[in-house]
């Protein structure tokens, strides 16, 4: 497998630093992938017969800019000379997600499906705004789009979806779907802290964004409620159509009242299908002892599929963090090495 990583910001130095953890692994398994282009926006490396990652790791450890790398970086490395050469076929996008537009990580998946790439990808961006059209391309030209990373990184809840939940009609989607958020929570249930207090705590321990407005206003976990809803539900649904609010209202006193009833606050992104009309939320949810999810607590995640013919499915576990989001990308390139269709 002959890779293209487009996209050199944290989930991509996460990806080739995972692929040197895991060589030996991938070499017992006769897993061969060479990775021929890592590019960034002001340039990238190309190696036709493939980049040693190691050194490439041993570089950027003491020099930022992989144009000054002395076999094969160049400031003309480009996702345009990844569409001249032809001499992939993945490509792996972890560019910034932008959910108003998708870009630019829209037009590099839309052109690497036309010109016949599988495409594996992190950016939710595109896969929010257009999964159905992507879906549409990667069919007519007979490659693969895997988005797993998309919707939890390391929690498997839309190939658990996909694949486990096959034939029967999916009734609600009901998760807790940002562990940073969730993290924050747990920390003011443990003591007198204030939602402020266990942010920059969170944020310390780099849980937490600098800016963790997508995490803590709701916005990440929407976009995961979306993309999901959309796959498995068969929608083209948008964020309009969710009501979102995120956690900064939460209080010391909220918190305390809700233990003391014996019940936590979760943030939940929630999708009721009912006759073909869905209604999606993500807001502060009091859960009581019996609820699937309360006990769902720290940074881990956890989704519950109700459907009309196999019950319910409740997923939860999965790492959290950047080697975990780089694994649940290793995961879909080595599904479909294998030969799993995503797209049939």
């Amino acid at each position: 497998m002959r890779i293209a990583l487009i996209g050199y910001g944290n989930v991509g130095k996460a990806f080739l630093k995972l692929l040197c953890k895991k060589e030996e692994y991938l070499k017992a398994e006769g897993i061969d992938i060479k990775v021929n282009y890592v590019v960034s926006s002001k340039g990238g490396v190309y190696n036709p017969d493939g980049i040693n990652i190691k050194e490439l790791d041993d570089f950027i450890k003491t020099e930022k800019d992989i144009t000054k790398y002395h076999k094969g970086g160049g400031s003309d490395v480009s996702f345009s000379t990844v569409l001249k050469n032809k001499d992939v076929n993945t490509v792996i996008e972890t560019t910034t997600t932008n959910k108003e537009t998708g870009e630019p990580g829209m037009t590099h998946i839309t052109l690497s499906l036309e010109s016949g790439f599988n495409v594996v990808v992190s950016n939710k961006g595109p896969i929010m705004l257009a999964y159905k059209k992507l879906y549409g391309l990667a069919k007519k030209n007979n490659v693969q789009l895997g988005i797993g990373c998309t919707t939890g990184g390391a929690l498997p809840s839309i190939n658990g979806g996909i694949i486990e939940l096959a034939g029967a009609e999916i009734m609600s989607i009901e998760g807790v779907l940002n562990g940073t958020t969730n993290y924050i929570l747990n920390e003011m249930e443990k003591g007198e802290t204030t939602y402020e207090e266990a942010l920059k705590n969170a944020q310390s321990l780099g849980i937490a964004e600098a800016d963790p407005t997508m995490d803590v206003e709701g916005w990440d976990t929407a976009t995961k409620l979306l993309i999901l809803t959309n796959v498995l539900m068969n929608k083209e649904n948008t964020l309009n159509d969710i009501e979102v609010e995120g956690i900064t209202s939460i209080t010391p006193k909220m918190i305390n009242e809700a233990l003391k009833q014996g019940k936590k606050y979760k943030l939940i992104g929630k999708t009721i299908n009912k006759d073909g009309e869905v209604n999606m939320s993500v807001r502060l949810e009091l859960l009581g002892s019996e609820h699937p999810l309360y006990s769902v607590d720290g940074k881990n995640k956890s989704i519950r599929y109700v459907s009309n013919t196999l019950g319910d499915l409740i997923i939860s576990g999965g790492a959290s963090g950047l080697e975990a989001a780089a694994a649940s990308v290793l995961r879909d390139l080595i599904n479909i090495y294998r030969g799993y269709k995503y797209v049939r």
